[in-house]
C-alpha cells in the first residue's frame, strides 16, 4: 500500500500543466480551468491519506479533476463561439448588439499554461490541435462524461480500461460513450469540426502585424482566406469573408484601431497578439487579445477577445503601454 508520504505537494504539482489543459478542454474557459485545477489540488491534499496506491497518483488526480469539472458544469448554459449563436452579419456597426455575459463564451488560454515545455515536437503539435478554439467549442456540445471519455481516450491516449476505472464504469460503457461522442462531433457543422493544424508561418505573422500597425487594410485583406471569419466576444456579431472583414475595419468604431501597437503572444496552440489602441496621452491602452487560426499560408479565423480586464492579467500583460 502506498503511504501518505508518497503523495506530497511536489508530486501533485508536476501534473499542473497537463491538468490545466484537461480542465480547459472540459470547461472551455481559461479562468475556470485554473480554478478547477486549484480545487483539484486542494481536494487532493485534503484526501492524501485516502490514497491507497491502487492507481497511479496521476490517475487519482485526473479522477478528482473530472469530478470537479463535472460539478462546475452543472449550468445548462454551454460556452460557445459567436458562430454557434446565429448567422454572420453585414460589416456594419448598427448590427453590433449589446455584449453578452462572459459565461456565454469560450475564452482563450496561454500556451505556457497548457503545453509542456520539453515534450517531443510531434506530441506538442498534436496537443496544440486539441486546444484550438474550434475544437474546444465543439467539445462543449457533448455531455460532460462523453467529453471526458473523448478527451481521455482520443486526446490523451488512455486505455479504455484506465478510463473505466477513473469514471467508475465498465470498458463497454467507455466504448459506448466514446462512440456517441464521436457521432456527436461528426454531426456538427463542418467548420466546428475542422482540423486546422498548420505549421507556424513567421513571415505571414510579420506581414500581418506590419499591415495592421500601418492600418493598411488592403494589404491585410490579402493575408486572409476568402472565407475567413472574424468574431469579437463578448459581442455575438461575427463577419464572414475577407472583403467584409476589410469593410468592417474602416467602420467608424473599428477604425479607431488605427495606430495600434501589437505584442505577439501564443494562445490555444495558435499565434496571436495583444492589441493596444492609442490613448490621448500618447501611450496605448489594452483593447483586445487576438487569436489567429492559420492554414495553408493565410489567416482563416480572427477572434478578438475584448474582455481585457480579465484576460490581459491572465496572460501577464499590462493594461497600458507608455508613450514610446
Amino acid at each position: 500500500m502506498t503511504t501518505t508520504a508518497q503523495i506530497d505537494v511536489a508530486e501533485l504539482d508536476r501534473y499542473r500543466t497537463e491538468l490545466t489543459a484537461y480542465c480547459y478542454r472540459m470547461l472551455g474557459s481559461g479562468a475556470e480551468a485554473e480554478d478547477a485545477v486549484q480545487e483539484t489540488m486542494l481536494r487532493a491534499w485534503k484526501r492524501a491519506e485516502t490514497f491507497e496506491g491502487r492507481s497511479s497518483p496521476k490517475s487519482w488526480l485526473y479522477g478528482i479533476a473530472t469530478n470537479v469539472c463535472i460539478d462546475m458544469h452543472r449550468s445548462p448554459q454551454r460556452r460557445a463561439r459567436p458562430m454557434d449563436l446565429g448567422p454572420s452579419s453585414p460589416p456594419v456597426e448598427s448590427f453590433l448588439a449589446p455584449p453578452l455575459p462572459e459565461t456565454t463564451w469560450i475564452s482563450p488560454i496561454g500556451d505556457d499554461r497548457i503545453l509542456p515545455r520539453n515534450a517531443d515536437p510531434s506530441e506538442v503539435a498534436e496537443l496544440r490541435e486539441s486546444v484550438r478554439l474550434a475544437f474546444v467549442a465543439a467539445l462543449q456540445h457533448l455531455p460532460a462524461k462523453q467529453r471526458a471519455v473523448l478527451i481521455l481516450c482520443e486526446v490523451l491516449r488512455w486505455q479504455a480500461s484506465e478510463v473505466a476505472e477513473l469514471l467508475d464504469t465498465t470498458v463497454a460503457g467507455v466504448n459506448s460513450a466514446l462512440q456517441r461522442a464521436r457521432a456527436g462531433l461528426a454531426a456538427l457543422p463542418s467548420r466546428d469540426a475542422t482540423t486546422l493544424s498548420d505549421a507556424d508561418d513567421p513571415e505571414l505573422l510579420e506581414r500581418y502585424v506590419s499591415a495592421f500597425e500601418r492600418y493598411d487594410i488592403t494589404e491585410l485583406v490579402t493575408l486572409l482566406h476568402d472565407d475567413a471569419i472574424q468574431s469579437m466576444p463578448p459581442f455575438a456579431m461575427w463577419i464572414e469573408g475577407a472583403e467584409n472583414i476589410g469593410r468592417w475595419m474602416v467602420e467608424p468604431g473599428p477604425s479607431a484601431c488605427r495606430g495600434s501597437r501589437l505584442v505577439q503572444i501564443r494562445a490555444n496552440g495558435c499565434p496571436g497578439f495583444a492589441q493596444y489602441r492609442p490613448s490621448p496621452d500618447g501611450g496605448h491602452h489594452a483593447w483586445a487579445l487576438v487569436v489567429l487560426e492559420v492554414i495553408d499560408g493565410r489567416v482563416r479565423e480572427i477572434t478578438a477577445f475584448l474582455d481585457v480586464a480579465e484576460l490581459f492579467p491572465a496572460f501577464g500583460l499590462p493594461l497600458e503601454l507608455p508613450a514610446a
